[in-house]
C-alpha cells in the first residue's frame, strides 16, 4: 500500500515537473512534506542550484503549534529569505501533493509575506 502511494506521487511529480521549470528570473518553489516536518526551497533549474531554503525544523518555527500553522510560518520565512536574495516572483511546485492543508498553508504564508506566484 505504501509503495503504491509513493509510486503514484512520483508519477504525479514527474508530470508536474514536465510543465514547470525554474529560471533565474522566476525560480521554482519546491515543497516536500514529511509526517513531522515541511520543507521548502527556491530552486534555479537552469543552473541547478538552491537559492534559499526553509523548513519547520528551523529555530524560528514554534514546534508547539499545529503543523498547518508551522507551514504558514515556513512560507513566511522562505518569502523573507527570497526577498533578501532579490526574488519577488516564483513558480509553485507542489511536489505531487494535493494543493490542500499544509501545502496550501505554506503557499498562503509565502504570498502573505509578499512572494508572487
Amino acid at each position: 500500500m505504501q509503495e503504491q502511494k509513493l509510486i503514484r506521487r512520483s508519477k504525479i511529480r514527474h508530470r508536474i515537473r514536465k510543465a514547470i521549470k525554474g529560471t533565474a528570473e522566476r525560480p521554482r518553489l519546491s515543497v516536500f512534506r514529511s509526517n513531522k516536518a515541511i520543507y521548502a526551497q527556491v530552486i534555479d533549474d537552469v543552473k541547478g542550484l538552491t537559492i534559499v531554503a526553509a523548513s519547520s525544523r528551523e529555530s524560528g518555527v514554534d514546534v508547539k503549534t499545529n503543523k498547518v500553522d508551522q507551514a504558514v510560518t515556513v512560507g513566511k520565512i522562505l518569502a523573507e529569505k527570497a526577498k533578501a536574495a532579490g526574488i519577488s516572483s516564483v513558480v509553485f511546485d507542489r511536489g505531487g501533493y494535493l494543493y490542500h492543508g499544509r501545502v496550501k498553508a505554506l503557499a498562503d504564508g509565502a504570498r502573505e509575506a509578499g512572494l508572487q506566484f
